[in-house]
């Protein structure tokens, strides 16, 4: 087994099923996305990670934090790439595939379905 197949695989998600009012809150968590990029993943992560009966919510908190700072980083390379005219051609496909992930994640997080994004950096573990 090599090192780093454990490093890009996302983690499994809790098993379970989740309270309906976990399952709004995540939606509220992936929406909040679109408007507030990191702000509202972050708070709701830090406020429930130690809490094991939130761990259905703190892992879809940590995931859509995680998926938020990597639409940052994207947002930060288009700005760079912006000087030579393809990052301002990039930043409105960054922002479509942010607000429509986003979509898809609050509906199956709604649905209580742990949900996992295609394109995230798993940063945070």
């Amino acid at each position: 087994m090599n090192e780093f197949e454990n490093v890009t695989a996302p983690p499994p998600p809790p098993t379970g099923v989740a309270p309906q009012e976990d399952r709004t809150v995540a939606l509220i968590v992936h929406l909040t996305g679109i408007v507030a990029s990191f702000v509202v993943p972050l708070i709701l992560w830090l406020v429930n990670k130690d809490n094991p009966a939130k761990a259905w919510l703190t892992d879809q908190s940590k995931e859509a934090l995680n998926f938020q700072i990597t639409v940052f980083i994207a947002y930060l390379v288009c700005s760079v790439l912006g000087v030579i005219g393809i990052g301002f051609l990039l930043m409105p496909l960054v922002w479509i595939a942010n607000l429509v992930l986003c979509i898809l994640a609050g509906i199956k997080a709604n649905e209580g379905v742990s949900y996992r994004y295609p394109f995230a950096l798993r940063l945070i573990k």
